[in-house]
């Protein structure tokens, strides 16, 4: 359980940083509303995307596990966001709460073993992600939820030990990111060519046991500066 709390407190972190405390009443110190349940969805429609499931356009390709690892730690940052907002203003729950909920989870023992691959083909994984959303905006509670996520990240090829990693990974670039001008408009998503997020990745995988100052550390030395 301790890595469900670790990753909770950041992202109670990195929210606080970025939008301010107070955050979980739906607005940020710069007065933007924030919905985390768009923020899921629009990412779950960047997962889709990595399937090819056009019946028009590269009907030979395969599906980029690689980008769908990626695209679900993405929505696992708005779906802890929403669960801490919810936890908080609706239970009044604390975080160490919110992750024996999350533990208790039905199919959270499959989720702390091996890696597991899905046997389902690509449109089928996609019904998996489309019933997450389905959970999101149709009235299901906040652990069904998580439980949908934990679905599709399973069936991406991550288990807990994966997930935590490429979590710790993206909360580092996006900590990143913000202190190099993303929300200026300023920041460069692309090195040399290579997107920031494919840098990153290869950053935790070229390095074992890469913490998390020395992730920030390389990302800085990685950064194009002209």
């Amino acid at each position: 359980m301790n890595r469900i709390v670790q990753m909770l407190q950041l992202q109670q972190q990195l929210n606080d940083a970025t939008n301010g405390e107070g955050w979980e009443k739906g607005i940020t110190k710069n007065g933007k509303l924030i919905d985390w349940k768009r923020c899921a969805y629009l990412e779950c429609a960047e997962l889709i995307e990595s399937y090819p499931w056009k019946h028009w356009k590269n009907i030979d390709a395969k599906p980029d596990y690689e980008n769908i690892k990626i695209e679900t730690v993405d929505i696992w940052h708005f779906v802890m966001s929403e669960a801490l907002r919810e936890y908080k203003i609706n239970h009044g729950g604390t975080i160490d709460g919110l992750a024996r909920a999350i533990h208790a989870l039905p199919n959270f023992s499959t989720f702390e073993g091996p890696l597991y691959t899905s046997d389902k083909n690509c449109y089928e994984q996609i019904e998996v992600v489309e019933k997450f959303l389905k959970t999101l905006f149709c009235g299901s509670s906040l652990h069904e939820s998580i439980e949908a996520f934990i679905d599709i990240a399973i069936q991406s090829g991550l288990n807990l030990d994966t997930l935590y990693k490429l979590y710790i990974g993206k909360n580092i670039l996006n900590q990143f990111r913000q202190d190099h001008g993303y929300k200026e408009g300023s920041y460069q998503k692309l090195w040399n060519g290579i997107e920031d997020n494919i840098v990153m990745q290869q950053l935790l995988d070229t390095q074992e046991g890469i913490t998390a100052n020395e992730l920030y550390s390389a990302l800085e030395a990685a950064y194009p500066t002209k």
